[in-house]
């Protein structure tokens, strides 16, 4: 078969799926196939000819010569899909559309295949909707209703079911292997924590007169400096709707805070500050209303994050991977840092927290030397 002959019997096919005439375009089709010229896109208008003339075995054999021609075919994959679930198997009809709507991200659709990508998303949805329904049931039935599973066991039936992700620390410096991925720790496990907590009373009067007296000393949280490069365009970047007033930054102390808010200074010195290089930052945090943190990473995961909650308005909130918390006046929250977290103001008036780092507990003391080793003499190579 020439070329011109085999141009010619795929003009009339495809005249003949126009007109209906799915038998006419079939046999046109298979011609050109049975000659060996035929191309992924001849094999995609068999398929669609066999469809169209109820012919599912037929379809199916010509997508897989087609997916074997072009393996990212889009179109291709829903289409096996379809026949797969006609047929009943829903396991591998998931299969492809999944892979349908995941080379469909890489590409750039033509305008008639975007229906047929909402259409596979669809069915994916409701398949897996069903599949949890039918899970939850028979955990039921088990003896395992939502009321009496574990904690922990939840969650991976959440993360199972994509009502939650999977978050892991993801340090943006210096990582230590390892170490439990906990998004929130319980302060009941620090036996600093109660103390902390009782001083509350005392740290937010110190607060409240510095705020009183105008709020001297506090700056934006993030600053832009010449020598230092930003890739991103923060909106909190040089912003005082994120404003800190450090007792400690990156180690370096401000006597002048100190000496201001003593009581503040020694309840945060009864807990085990990772005094290393860079170490401690001890600071209270004023988030305005309306302010929002991005979701961020912090540098390592040596150290935990405390917050002491002292001024918190309605409608706060504060992420950390899957869990979102409120913050309670007084009510310390010690959360890893190097899992995704963001922070957010809806109310009207300011938040503010007293914010400090801690080492971890699961760090021994020799580790906790080396680590401390390490950071003071910092290497580029």
């Amino acid at each position: 078969m020439s070329n011109h002959d085999a141009e010619r019997l795929a003009k009339e096919g495809v005249d003949a799926l126009q007109r209906g005439q799915s038998a006419i375009a079939r046999a046109r089709f298979e011609t050109i196939t049975q000659s060996g010229r035929a191309n992924a896109q001849i094999w995609l208008l068999l398929a669609v000819a066999c469809r169209s003339d109820g012919d599912r075995v037929a379809e199916e054999a010509a997508l897989d010569q087609l997916l074997a021609l072009e393996p990212q075919a889009v179109r291709g994959h829903i289409m096996k899909g379809d026949c797969r679930s006609h047929a009943g198997d829903d396991r591998n009809a998931l299969q492809r559309y999944e892979i349908a709507l995941l080379v469909a991200q890489r590409q750039d659709l033509p305008p008639d295949l975007h229906s047929e990508v909402q259409r596979a998303e669809t069915w994916v949805a409701t398949f897996k909707a069903r599949i949890v329904e039918q899970r939850e049931n028979k955990l039921i039935d088990a003896g395992l209703p939502p009321d009496a599973r574990s904690p922990r066991f939840q969650r991976s039936l959440d993360i199972l079911a994509g009502r939650k992700r999977i978050f892991v620390q993801e340090p943006t410096g210096y990582y230590v292997p390892e170490l439990p991925q906990i998004q929130f720790y319980d302060p009941a496990a620090f036996a600093w924590a109660p103390a902390l907590e009782a001083a509350n009373g005392a740290i937010r009067d110190e607060l409240v007169a510095l705020l009183a007296a105008g709020g001297d000393g506090f700056r934006p949280y993030m600053t832009s400096h010449v020598d230092r490069a930003r890739a991103d365009a923060n909106p909190l970047l040089d912003n005082s709707d994120w404003s800190t007033l450090f007792f400690a930054e990156n180690g370096a102390l401000s006597d002048d805070v100190i000496a201001r808010c003593p009581k503040t200074w020694e309840a945060v010195n009864a807990v085990p500050l990772p005094w290393i290089a860079s170490s401690p930052t001890v600071m209270f945090s004023l988030l305005r209303p309306g302010a929002r943190i991005a979701p961020h990473n912090g540098m390592h995961n040596a150290r935990l994050i405390c917050h002491l909650p002292l001024i918190v308005p309605p409608n706060c909130g504060f992420r950390v991977g899957n869990d979102v918390r409120q913050w309670e006046e007084g009510k310390l929250l010690i959360f890893d840092d190097t899992i995704e977290h963001e922070a957010w103001n809806n109310s009207h008036e300011d938040r503010v927290v007293l914010i400090f780092d801690i080492w971890r507990p699961e760090l021994s003391d020799r580790e906790r030397q080396e680590i401390a080793t390490f950071f003071a003499n910092p290497a580029l190579d």
